[in-house]
């Protein structure tokens, strides 16, 4: 009896010693993507100051991987969804149409999601729109050297028809500079009551989104061995060309 004792405090003994040699089984470390990462997307849907309306969403897709120790923890092809928090159209005369754009989630090629917080930190070269870094604003361009156009072509087309009717009563330099400054006041008014031009992202758009807090994701989450591998659906025409690269006026003499 005393000896079956003594062997079955043995095997208990050896059995936690057992279990003490055994490494403990820790959890994988998670993949953090730093505060101020920055991360390129590309415009899946347009945004116009002329059609948008604080609250409306705006689709992106992500189109450089993002690497965490080495790997890829943000894939080409993940789904970012934003918000148009505020809209203000250009005025008539003055002011510029601008539009601000908050970054809410993200979503894996596997479905893992993350809502998170980012703002636009950069934006396609080719675009005439400018980015107010500070607060995240794009605004269109400004347009006082069109404005300027538009009055110079009017005054001149008010001039010719002037110099035309003075001609015929035989006060033809009296005639053009009624007609001049008759061309200026309507290419003025013309100014005056429309619209600068609207700022505008078209699909396709590149632009650069910067974290203002982590998001961390376990090992788990990024598994896309199963993931589709599909074709960018945000391939478009890009950005609009500007149109003081263009060489002509947003507005036409006498009003439109």
């Amino acid at each position: 009896m005393l000896l079956r004792l003594i062997c079955s405090m043995s095997c208990v003994a050896w059995g936690l010693a057992a279990q003490d040699d055994k490494p403990e089984k820790l959890d994988p470390k998670p993949f953090v993507v730093d505060t101020g990462t920055h991360i390129p997307l590309s415009l899946i849907n347009s945004v116009s100051t002329k059609n948008s309306v604080p609250g409306d969403r705006v689709y992106l897709e992500t189109v450089f991987p993002i690497l965490v120790d080495g790997k890829i923890v943000i894939p080409p092809g993940s789904y970012v969804a934003g918000t148009i928090t505020e809209v203000q159209r250009p005025g008539k005369v003055k002011g510029r149409g601008e539009f601000h754009l908050r970054f809410d989630s993200l979503t894996l090629p596997n479905g893992t999601t993350r809502d998170f917080r980012a703002r636009v930190s950069g934006i396609d070269g080719r675009a005439s729109e400018e980015l107010d870094r500070k607060e995240g604003t794009i605004k269109s361009e400004g347009n006082k050297a069109g404005d300027t156009r538009t009055v110079a072509e009017t005054a001149a087309a008010g001039a010719s028809v002037g110099a035309l009717a003075g001609g015929l009563s035989g006060a033809a330099g009296m005639g053009a500079g009624i007609g001049a400054a008759a061309g200026a006041a309507a290419g003025l008014m013309g100014v005056m009551f429309t619209r600068g031009p609207e700022a505008v992202l078209a699909k396709g758009t590149t632009l650069e989104m910067v974290l203002d807090r982590p998001v961390q994701f376990e090992q788990s989450e990024l598994d896309f061995t199963n993931s589709p591998m599909r074709k960018g659906i945000s391939d478009g025409p890009g950005p609009l060309p500007s149109k003081k690269a263009q060489g002509t006026s947003t507005r036409r003499w006498p009003l439109e």
